[in-house]
């Protein structure tokens, strides 16, 4: 999947969703860990989005158990045609939980696969130093760092922003966004700051994080903002 410029994403858990998903979303994230049979899925996609898969653990807030098999899911899931690119966690990928993330890395770039590297945080948002030496270390590891942090307030929303322009503006791509009711504008606006990826369900009763748009008033308030 190119993330040279902006994506936005439909994410869900179940690939049926797609044809509802074409006007407004560039891609799809699986969200495997909360799907059913989410192999049997990817096997039957005959569909024209291409396909980001994310397999959370449980302690970065998803429901995946902290094994083995989380990992050779995923790996799996790389070998389908329609799999353009993966979410591994940053923590997996430095020594923490899973310590051999960096195979499946590896195996998505030896199938042409972008790698997605990722970090949350759910209580609060760091300052905007901390956020961009965290988001510095996952595009170490991967073609796109991502970071999810819980906005309690808009100077929350200002340190992600400002993080954002500026990794932006050192050549890094970056995917940002703050969760929770005082970051959800971020959603619309952090892609005018250089952000590379947007994710919202196309039913806004199906959201996998906490202040998701859904996926149609998402793709008008990005595009509304970028006219101006």
């Amino acid at each position: 999947m190119d993330f040279s410029s902006f994506r936005l994403l439909a994410a869900g858990s179940d690939l049926s969703m797609e044809p509802a998903a074409r006007a407004d979303a560039d891609g799809i994230e699986l969200r495997m860990d909360f799907a059913d049979e989410p192999l049997d899925q990817l096997g039957g996609y005959d569909g024209d989005l291409p396909v980001l898969v994310t397999n959370r653990v449980a302690w970065e807030g998803g429901e995946a158990d902290d094994d083995d098999t989380r990992l050779d899911t995923l790996e799996r899931a790389v070998g389908f045609d329609a799999v353009t690119a993966v979410d591994l966690e940053l923590a997996a990928l430095t020594g923490a939980g899973d310590h051999d993330a960096g195979r499946v890395a590896d195996h998505a770039r030896d199938h042409g696969a972008s790698v997605v590297v990722s970090t949350h945080e759910f209580e609060a948002t760091p300052d905007r130093a901390a956020i961009v030496d965290r988001l510095e270390r996952a595009c170490e590891y991967g073609d796109v760092g991502k970071m999810a942090t819980t906005a309690h307030a808009l100077d929350d929303v200002l340190a992600m922003l400002e993080a954002t322009q500026e990794l932006t503006a050192a050549g890094e791509a970056v995917a940002t966004m703050c969760m929770g009711e005082a970051g959800r504008h971020s959603r619309a606006v952090t892609p005018l700051y250089g952000s590379r990826i947007g994710y919202a369900p196309v039913d806004p009763a199906a959201a996998t994080a906490p202040g998701q748009y859904d996926l149609a008033t998402l793709r008008s308030l990005v595009e509304q903002l970028r006219s101006e």
